[in-house]
């Protein structure tokens, strides 16, 4: 069972026992390529004509999650950009693409903020905790490609570890269970906590957005366990 106040909605599970997609605006890989021209990419561009969840160009249903194999699900906070890098005339007009393996998820477009606050929920489900997680902030353009704004990669191992602890000798009050610092293996922009608090562990992190000139990204990761999943 999940750990105590997560409340793991039941039509999300049946969605992933039939389909295996997790929660967010985005979709699997079966979405146009992200930074394509409105265009040819009206699922990444903003547009209300994106094609529904879980589709491909051939109309196919997304591959099947195997329920044995699922270990639980990552809900990604994406809380806000800083100081992003301008890519229009004065500012830009950020979203943010998060990929694991086939699954990919986006925020929606915020126009004109080289700062902006989304404060929108992604859920990944993990099969697999070695696979990459990619997040990439891209500026939405109407008439030409979406340009590019960094990239960096999430880690969850420290999260993974502090899952093992099982809250033993946690209360309610809140438990730094690991610290992690920056350093040229991660895209940490400051130190990272792994927090138990109230049965749930998260972890906030400040990512630097590599191959950019400037701006960074910050997070918030929480597991969810799911009934009769593998442990992590």
């Amino acid at each position: 069972m999940g750990p105590p106040g997560i409340k793991v909605p039941l039509a999300l599970i049946h969605r992933l026992r039939r389909g295996g997609r997790g929660g967010g605006r985005g979709n699997n890989e079966s979405n146009k390529t992200e930074g394509g021209s409105s265009s040819d990419k009206k699922a990444e561009g903003g547009s209300s004509h994106k094609k529904s969840e879980g589709s491909d160009r051939g109309g196919a249903t997304t591959n099947k999650v195997e329920m044995d194999s699922l270990l639980g699900l990552l809900r990604i906070r994406i809380k806000r950009g800083v100081n992003l890098a301008v890519r229009d005339a004065r500012s830009s007009d950020p979203y943010v693409i998060v990929k694991m393996g086939k699954q990919k998820l986006r925020t929606h477009v915020l126009k004109r903020d080289v700062n902006p606050e989304w404060n929108e929920d992604l859920t990944l489900y993990v099969t697999d905790p070695s696979l990459p997680i990619k997040l990439t902030v891209y500026d939405h353009d109407t008439f030409s490609k979406d340009d590019k704004m960094g990239h960096a990669e999430i880690e969850i191992k420290h999260l993974l570890e502090a899952l093992k602890m099982n809250g033993n000798g946690v209360g309610n009050e809140e438990t730094v269970a690991a610290r992690v610092q920056p350093k040229r293996s991660n895209c940490l922009a400051s130190e990272s906590c792994v927090v138990w608090k109230d049965g749930k562990v998260t972890q906030d992190m400040c990512l630097r957005l590599k191959n950019v000139e400037s701006g960074e990204v910050e997070i918030q990761i929480q597991w969810i366990n799911l009934p009769a999943a593998s442990k992590p």
